[in-house]
């Protein structure tokens, strides 16, 4: 099985209280489906009609779980909604969310974005004292935390459970008849909130991760759920409380890099004029003589629009990503070299013989990757091939929801630049500096950025960080 070269999106949630007028269900699957590049494993919706939760979830995409039948029998006026990839816990139906339990304080219903560092320790105090889980999850333990804690009331029990837990966590709830949502103290990951649908003020309210889900729906986006705020949409209305006080802000920058849909406002700022920028200030930092800039579709793009306007130099789609590959069960002959790749891309010949060509590309993990693709452009009769990274070095794996490989499969972690520009086979190799990443994504008063994964430093206390295993330790 060919290991995977690249960073993958986390998970998505979505959350609808709506009017019983409203088209309730079919907001939440949409919703999903603006979100599914954030996770294709599987998916689910839980939903109430205020008395009774009904819950569907599988594996696979969202279209294809979601069919016509499947939506007419999620009755009600409330749903939370979730795509999966899996981060924390096995890639298994047991995993898939949004998480539904009967418990001492009702009905839960729990969606999870990110990643809870301390969640081990937690489920093993737990298993101690007889709890039995379900899932290998580290959402499960969220559950838990509210069903045992002590406060009376079900809002008070969400902000004590929230309150023990450390990490990264955009969450949409629901009980029977209200829907939470709420973001970690640091803002690790995105969650926005609107208050309209179709221009009808009040007719629904709605939680997403991006904002592309509130396009879908012709939804006005009104602000973000702020870091370390907890809000609750119910029958008598709309009221927000802190359970938490402030933290340094650590909202993840790779959101802007790669995993954001370029139409999507994330913390604030538009993915699409970030990503222009960090193209722009490529260019600025490690220009060189070519012929045509090429981006490495699809997350290659954007950037490369920006290095072109930059650097003056013609932007051309010279690689052709064939978006409709699934599993192929036909293994060709080890002559047919590079096959994983040349099923995804096809270098457009015409265009890149006889060129010296700048291939613009978000990252590099394994630099298994990027070495097929130079070696496609070279084959393609490219007499040039630079090789330009829209971000800095990927040197420390992520533990805040990114699904990054060990420090010891990281290429970066391992080998120099010019070690990394060896082995793919370029004739040069840039990273764009973390002074102009963070530039590009408007680090300022307003945002604060982590970094980690370019730095090594973490915003949290993790304990045995290098006994983690990546596989096991996010979500």
């Amino acid at each position: 099985m060919q290991i995977p070269d690249k960073f993958h999106d986390e998970c998505g949630v979505v959350a609808i209280f709506s009017h019983p007028e409203a088209e309730k269900l079919k907001l939440a699957y949409l919703g999903l489906h603006a979100l599914q590049h954030r996770g294709q494993e599987s998916a689910g919706i839980v939903s109430s009609d205020g008395l009774v939760s009904r819950v569907h979830k599988a594996m696979g995409s969202v279209a294809d779980i979601f069919t016509e039948d499947v939506l007419s029998k999620l009755h009600g006026t409330l749903a939370i909604g979730h795509t999966r990839y899996s981060t924390a816990g096995d890639s298994a139906l047991l995993n898939a969310q949004p998480i539904l339990v009967q418990s001492n304080k009702g009905a839960i219903a729990v969606a999870h974005n990110g990643n809870l560092v301390n969640a081990t320790a937690i489920r093993a105090r737990l298993e101690s004292q007889g709890s039995i889980f379900q899932t290998n999850s580290d959402t499960e333990v969220l559950v838990h935390l509210i069903a045992l804690s002590k406060e009376h009331t079900l809002p008070e029990a969400m902000a004590d459970a929230l309150r023990r837990v450390e990490g990264a966590f955009s969450l949409v709830m629901m009980s029977n008849d209200r829907i939470f949502a709420a973001r970690d103290p640091r803002g690790f990951r995105p969650l926005g909130k609107i208050s309209a649908v179709d221009g009808h003020k009040h007719d629904a309210f709605v939680f997403a991760s991006e904002t592309c889900a509130f396009d879908l729906i012709g939804a006005e986006y009104i602000r973000d759920v702020k870091p370390g705020e907890l809000i609750i949409v119910g029958p008598e209305g709309v009221s927000s409380r802190f359970y938490s006080t402030a933290a340094p802000q650590s909202s993840c920058i790779f959101e802007h890099v790669y995993f954001s849909r370029p139409d999507s406002l994330v913390f604030g700022r538009s993915v699409q004029t970030s990503r222009e920028e960090l193209g722009r200030q490529l260019a600025r930092e490690a220009g060189v003589d070519a012929d045509l800039v090429v981006p490495v579709p699809d997350s290659g793009v954007t950037a490369g629009v920006g290095y072109a306007a930059e650097s003056g130099i013609p932007f051309r789609f010279a690689l052709i990503r064939n978006h409709y590959v699934g599993r192929t069960f036909i293994e060709p002959s080890q002559s047919v070299r590079d096959f994983g790749v040349k099923l995804k891309l096809n270098p457009v010949r015409s265009l890149l013989e006889g060129k010296r060509i700048v291939l613009i590309d978000d990252s590099i993990v394994r630099g298994t990757t990027s070495r097929k693709i130079v070696r496609m452009v070279r084959s393609a009769g490219a007499t040039e091939v630079h090789m330009r990274i829209s971000c800095p070095p990927t040197i420390s794996p992520c533990y805040y929801g990114v699904d990054t490989p060990s420090r010891k499969q990281l290429i970066a972690a391992n080998k120099s630049v010019d070690e990394i520009r060896e082995y793919i086979g370029a004739d040069s190799l840039a990273y764009l500096s973390l002074e102009g990443l963070k530039k590009a994504c408007g680090e300022g008063e307003k945002i604060s950025y982590c970094s980690a994964c370019y730095t090594g430093k973490y915003p949290t206390d993790i304990v045995d960080i290098e006994e983690i295993q990546p596989a096991t330790a996010r979500r």
